[in-house]
């Protein structure tokens, strides 16, 4: 009995030295990842085993050839738990931080929707106050002259188109998140879609004062449903022209590399805050000049501004398996759409 507590205290003994010196090797890593953590526990673990098992051998006076064969075993059974440790750590590791990841994505995409939900009702409470204000002035004949009554009319036409717009954006939207849009992908002249695309936005252009160039050749084809990048062209331009100052320049471009297309919509709104560049696509986001109105007019081109244009085109791009980013330029800013060419 006396040598089993001898031969505990020494495997104590020898297990707390490491210990301890484990305990200090954990604080010096404590601001490292899960997996220098797990290493290193299973190190101080190893190590504690291997030291309690020497000073248990020499206290049982084993001869140097059984001491050898005893670390022998020791260090091959410490080397195996040891990779199958760490291995199984990395994994852990992994889910960890991609536990961390959807968690922070989850968070952003929560308010995200508060957002949303705030600007759209905003969005849509406004117009239907005018709307409401017009159709019982008209029907109380409060306004009453021919002319008058022709210009509430319109006002109510292009309120309803505006949310009407809003409206679609939102399913558009819903479809995407869903993951419910499926393009019908066949090959499309990126020409022809830009041309029409600027044809649509040529009113807006016109009443901001503001130009919009393309070349006339050098458009090549992609694989893309028609519908679909028409939209995707109209909100980038859309979008470059609302935030382009007066007598300012929007220029669209494109080229082909190796099996990509790419389409690109320069303007000179002045650029982008760094900080929001990351940004630009997420739903709801309009940055600081956006929450305020744009001025009255006709503008009847001009999206409902619930922040979505630039979350459909995101969307859009992806469906088609393309990708787009935004960067600065001089005097502005840059979207660039790649898409498979055709």
């Amino acid at each position: 009995m006396n040598e089993l507590l001898v031969i505990g205290f020494y495997a104590l003994l020898a297990g707390a030295v490491v210990g301890a010196l484990g305990a200090g090797a954990l604080r010096l890593v404590r601001h490292r990842s899960i997996l220098a953590h797990i290493a290193v526990l299973l190190a101080v673990t190893i190590a504690s085993v291997t030291a309690g098992v020497t000073a248990v051998a020499q206290a049982m006076f084993l001869s140097a050839h059984d001491l050898q064969v005893v670390l022998v075993t020791v260090a091959a059974s410490a080397a195996v738990s040891l990779a199958v440790g760490v291995a199984f750590a990395r994994r852990l590791a992994q889910a960890a931080v991609w536990a961390d990841q959807a968690r922070q994505r989850e968070r952003q995409l929560e308010a995200g929707r508060r957002e949303l939900v705030a600007w759209v009702s905003h969005d849509l409470r406004t117009p239907l106050a005018g709307l409401r204000a017009m159709a019982e002035a008209l029907e109380d004949r409060v306004v009453d002259e021919p002319a008058a009554v022709a210009e509430y009319h319109r006002r109510i036409r292009v309120e309803t188109d505006r949310m009407t717009r809003l409206v679609d954006d939102l399913f558009e939207l819903s479809r995407i998140t869903a993951g419910a849009l499926r393009p019908a992908l066949s090959p499309v002249p990126l020409g022809d879609v830009v041309s029409d695309a600027i044809a649509a936005t040529a009113p807006l252009a016109a009443d901001r004062r503001v130009r919009v160039l393309a070349p006339e050749t050098g458009w090549p084809t992609v694989r893309a449903a028609e519908a679909e990048l028409a939209r995707v062209v109209t909100n980038l331009l859309v979008n470059s022209v609302r935030y382009t100052p007066p007598d300012g320049t929007v220029r669209v471009d494109a080229g082909r590399e190796a099996d990509d297309a790419w389409l690109a919509v320069s303007d000179t709104c002045g650029g982008i805050p760094e900080a929001d560049l990351p940004r630009v696509f997420d739903v709801a986001f309009r940055g600081t000049r956006a929450r305020t109105p744009a001025p009255a007019g006709d503008d009847e081109a001009a999206p409902a501004g619930g922040g979505l244009g630039l979350a459909i085109v995101r969307g859009l791009v992806e469906a088609h398996g393309g990708r787009v980013h935004a960067h600065n330029v001089t005097g502005g800013c840059r979207f660039v759409v790649r898409l498979p060419a055709a």
